[in-house]
């Protein structure tokens, strides 16, 4: 691909944008050697403004969300690509959630401009667990790990159970829930169902990768690799 088409699709700038960039002479090569619209460069060796360029097309990159920032493009308010560098947002292909955490939740999400990708986390088909920390109202009553375990818990105005998800108690009013689906505030719901509510929720896992010692407010790019290590289970 073109040196400009890349550039522009990376959402650096319109073509115009990336033409008068280039026109400065601000796009170079890893030795410092001025880069011209026609050229077609490896990606790695680009340099705006000294800087790499952003990972190509297929990126896949980890989030650590925190509470009060919605995964939205268009609702009011803290979105998560807030807290990305601004031109992520404008990435061809676009930069998308895989799957959502709510406003009040926090930990680990997933962004990535590859819909086949993001089909295969997200597919029902891929049981992917997600592991959650949830702190409660009120102490465990000792029942809810059969009860969610079971295979039969039915969610208010839905018509089929819930698949069996393991709970571990990590204190009398603190709990590690593990889910093989992702229905519409799940946990929450779980536990509103055996009389309880989540006054705080993380996520700590999804699938094999975990959040690890990534800061709040922080992502980094996540490697080939690391794709593997999602579907290690």
């Amino acid at each position: 691909m073109k040196l400009l088409r890349t550039i522009a699709n990376l959402g650096y700038g319109s073509r115009r944008d990336v033409t008068a960039m280039i026109r400065e002479g601000r796009v170079t090569d890893a030795h410092g050697e001025v880069l011209y619209t026609d050229d077609e460069p490896a990606h790695a060796d680009v340099r705006i403004d000294g800087e790499p360029l952003d990972p190509p097309a297929g990126l896949l990159l980890m989030l650590h969300k925190p509470v009060g920032y919605t995964c939205s493009t268009k609702d009011r308010g803290r979105l998560v690509y807030d807290l990305l560098p601004p031109r992520f947002a404008r990435r061809s292909p676009q930069l998308s959630t895989v799957g959502r955490l709510d406003r009040d939740t926090s930990g680990l999400l997933l962004l990535t401009d590859d819909g086949a990708l993001l089909h295969r986390i997200i597919s029902p088909k891929s049981k992917l667990p997600k592991v959650y920390e949830a702190t409660l109202a009120q102490p465990l009553r000792g029942d809810e790990a059969a009860i969610f375990a079971s295979g039969t818990l039915m969610l208010e105005s839905e018509k089929t159970p819930l698949l069996p998800a393991e709970l571990e108690a990590l204190s009398p009013a603190r709990a590690r829930l593990t889910l093989h689906e992702g229905r519409y505030h799940q946990v929450r719901r779980m536990f509103a169902a055996v009389g309880n509510h989540v006054e705080a929720l993380h996520r700590s896992h999804v699938g094999g990768l975990a959040l690890g010692g990534l800061a709040e407010g922080a992502w980094r790019t996540l490697g080939p690799g690391e794709w593997e290590q999602l579907f290690q289970q």
